[in-house]
């Protein structure tokens, strides 16, 4: 039997991390095995470990492309906006991106204690923390208050996405999160 090209095994890699995505997404860390994430695949367990190394290493590929995916959305959203328009774009666009497709599950909940908080500490200040402190910047806060600025900011939307995936579907708590994080964007460009 010929090997797979690089392309399939890519395909392969792809479809396995997506599959996997959407099962920690609904059932969560704990409750996603190997062997689900391989029969929804159409592949072998030993695929899924051929592609990544261990359940964890898996579940590190999905946080990853989670992350840059809520990261382009922040970006395209905050286009190029001058002032705190950029900012409030990207901020909204993060909240909406966040919680769609049970991304917060994977990435709030389940990623700190599976990856280990430092681990996620630093993979948020890669993408999402990074975004953030460029439009506070460009918003023009201070130097003196960008980090604690980005870790506030950061910090309550992150409670916000968490507040709204126990909510989903409620279109009410969506409008007051929104409106709640348009408060804070006031204050602090304030």
């Amino acid at each position: 039997m010929p090997r797979a090209s690089a392309a399939d095994a890519a395909a392969t890699a792809a479809r396995i991390r997506t599959v996997a995505a959407q099962r920690f997404a609904v059932d969560g860390y704990a409750a996603t095995s190997v062997d689900d994430v391989a029969t929804d695949a159409g592949v072998t367990r030993g695929a899924v470990y051929h592609h990544y190394d261990s359940k964890p290493g898996l579940f590190a590929a999905v946080v990853a492309r989670l992350q840059q995916e809520v990261a382009d959305a922040v970006v395209q959203a905050a286009g190029d906006g001058a002032g705190d328009d950029g900012l409030r774009r990207g901020s909204h666009a993060f909240l909406d991106a966040i919680t769609a497709d049970g991304r917060a599950r994977v990435l709030l909940r389940d990623a700190p204690a599976v990856l280990t908080w430092e681990t996620w500490r630093e993979t948020d200040a890669q993408t999402s923390a990074v975004h953030l402190r460029e439009a506070l910047t460009g918003a023009g806060v201070a130097a003196d208050m960008l980090g604690a600025t980005t870790a506030l900011l950061s910090g309550a939307m992150n409670e916000a996405a968490l507040w709204l995936s126990e909510r989903a579907g409620d279109a009410a708590a969506r409008t007051a999160a929104h409106r709640g994080l348009d408060r804070l964007l006031d204050a602090v460009v304030d």
